[in-house]
């Protein structure tokens, strides 16, 4: 049984990092719902953890969640850019 999860979520996580880097890397304006994406992408593989437990899951999981994790804090450590303000002339 533990296999089918495995067998399951095996290519969506593995999409989903791979995607994830190359949106994350080529897109910085949409780096929050990337970021976001991928964790909602990790609750469903814990869900999946929680209800057919197994080594290799957990495995590819912690896997998952470490490329998440050093997405997040590069985010953290990147300066984020702010908006310019409009300066409206008074005539």
């Amino acid at each position: 049984m533990d296999q089918e999860m495995l067998n399951a979520l095996a290519l969506p996580l593995m999409f989903g990092v791979i995607g994830g880097v190359y949106a994350y890397t080529r897109f910085p304006e949409r780096r929050p719902r990337v970021l976001l994406v991928l964790i909602l992408m990790q609750l469903v593989g814990a869900y999946a953890h929680a209800t057919q437990p197994g080594m290799p899951l957990f495995i590819l999981l912690g896997l998952f969640s470490l490329v998440v994790l050093g997405l997040m804090l590069h985010w953290f450590q990147t300066p984020q850019p702010e908006h310019a303000t409009e300066r409206v002339q008074k005539g």
